[in-house]
């Protein structure tokens, strides 16, 4: 067996998945063979392995900052949100069907432990070090009894826990205590420390209340992390994105032309593989921002609708917000729209769904000649081809089926005008195709864009997992985390009362 791991945390979105990279970065610097894990994960941004096997988009980015291929081992449950009720249930890569959140954690949830453990025990047999992501935070003790993911698993893998901390959002010593206390004896035993993330200041000026909280739960702060802009890489709950204004973090770099390149993106129900967009907002003089008013797309170069995990809902929001007009009036005028994935389907004249929405006959936008229908069996590709005169690489996730009956060719979908329809994800991180299509844009607004002639996608995020990993290096006590990674829990951990309910 080798070391392990767990990254758990206060709440959701304290950052425990850029913790997680950021660790597994700093041990293959090392010289450490490491992989990443998540035993239970719920989002909308996933990803597909060579394999075929669909995975979260974190836990792909994880395993790029442990300079690996991403594996169906290292995410064995997805749980993909179709409603507030229910969620697609992806089991080691392909999906096994629609379940209630009821349903799920009343006992399917708690079958599958051994499942993960095994997938968990394959990747300690293979790597130096495997770094475990919690969800959520592990003192929710209403779920305690079916947990796969935080306490339950490391318990069962005898894996030490480090739970970080939000200080950017206040709370973090109570958050700590709180999180600690509501946990029964034998999972306080794994509970190692904490790390506190995002911390804007004087460090000296925190240090007597990190030593009052080891005073008091008996567990020392393992590092204290600054806040750093730019490091939200690959977020995991696309449900998060404000539909208010939301701008990705653009490159600093002022534009290579005259001018910038403002892109709306629908921000759509559901919203899927939003990190799609993320390769634009890498490029110097592109602007990108969410957007939920038809007034807002006025001033666009290029409008984006993204996947979506609700096809025809998204369809039926686009028409209720306007948008849906707005679109077709780009259209006419021969203004650039994109539509990708589960917005592809939305550009085309008719969608059959039986499977995904169950509305059977829904009317497209009309903006493309595609028809598309459902099928239960989800397509995972990686694609790559040709357009634009540049090759191009990317990944499907989509159950739509599509017909393209007319159009120009377009990356398996179809272009009319400056009308740009295709299922492929990740498309745009293709440096010579982005430039291409950016062109393309350009020229069709009347902007003097020129794309940055240097730009490389891949080496900006080599970039940012290095800052990650710099982040651990820098500012985590490095040798007491090995020797967490590589002996277990430290031994004779008080207890903090007053422990979980019976």
């Amino acid at each position: 067996m080798s070391g392990g791991l767990l990254v758990a945390g206060t709440t959701s979105d304290a950052g425990k998945s850029v913790v997680t990279a950021g660790i597994c970065r700093w041990l293959v610097r090392q010289g450490v063979a490491v992989a990443p894990f998540k035993a239970q994960n719920m989002s909308l941004n996933s990803f597909v392995t060579r394999e075929g096997a669909e995975i979260g988009r974190a836990q792909a980015m994880q395993a790029q900052a442990c300079r690996i291929e991403p594996a169906a081992l290292m995410n064995p449950v997805l749980l993909k949100p179709g409603s507030e009720q229910s969620s697609q249930v992806v089991l080691l890569g392909k999906p096994v069907g629609e379940m209630s959140a009821r349903g799920y954690h009343g006992g399917r949830q708690q079958r599958l432990l051994g499942t993960v453990l095994d997938c968990l025990e394959q990747l300690r047999g293979t790597y130096d070090a495997v770094i475990c992501e919690g969800a959520g935070s592990p003192a929710e003790i209403n779920l305690r009894r079916t947990d796969i993911v935080n306490m339950g698993i490391a318990r069962n893998a005898g894996l030490p826990v480090l739970v970080v901390g939000d200080i950017d959002r206040g709370g973090v010593f109570a958050s700590f205590f709180g999180t600690v206390a509501l946990l029964s004896p034998e999972d306080q035993e794994c509970v190692a420390g904490y790390l506190v993330n995002k911390f804007r200041g004087d460090v000296s000026l925190l240090e007597p209340g990190l030593e009052m909280l080891e005073g008091l739960t008996g567990r020392r702060t393992y590092g204290v992390l600054p806040f750093r802009h730019g490091l939200g890489i690959d977020e995991e709950d696309g449900l998060r994105v404000s539909l208010r204004g939301t701008v990705r973090e653009s490159a600093v770099a002022p534009p290579v032309g005259e001018d910038v390149l403002r892109v709306a993106v629908c921000a759509v129900p559901l919203m899927s593989n939003f990190t799609d967009v993320d390769a634009l907002a890498a490029e110097p003089g592109v602007v990108v921002r969410f957007v939920d008013r038809p007034e807002e797309l006025a001033d666009a170069d290029l409008v984006v609708v993204p996947g979506t995990r609700g096809t025809v809902r998204a369809l039926e929001w686009l028409r209720e917000r306007g948008l849906a007009g707005a679109l077709a009036r780009r259209a006419a005028e021969q203004r650039p729209v994109l539509g990708i994935c589960g917005g592809f389907q939305i550009l085309g004249e008719h969608i059959e769904d039986d499977v995904e929405s169950r509305r059977g006959h829904v009317d497209g936008l009309g903006l493309l000649p595609v028809r598309v229908r459902f099928a239960r069996e989800k397509t995972l590709t990686r694609p790559a081809g040709e357009a634009l005169g540049e090759h191009v690489e990317g990944y499907e996730i989509h159950h739509g089926v599509a017909d393209v009956l007319g159009g120009t060719p377009f990356l398996d979908g179809c272009r009319v005008g400056q009308t740009w329809g295709t299922h492929w994800h990740g498309s745009l991180e293709s440096d010579g195709f982005r430039r291409a299509f950016l062109r393309e844009v350009a020229a069709a607004a009347g902007r003097r864009f020129v794309p940055a002639p240097d730009t490389s996608f891949a080496a900006l995020r080599e970039e940012q997992l290095d800052r990650l990993g710099d982040l651990i290096e820098q500012h985590a006590d490095t040798d007491a985390l090995w020797r967490l990674i590589e002996s277990g829990p430290p031994k004779g951990l008080p207890f903090v009362p007053p422990g979980a309910p019976a």
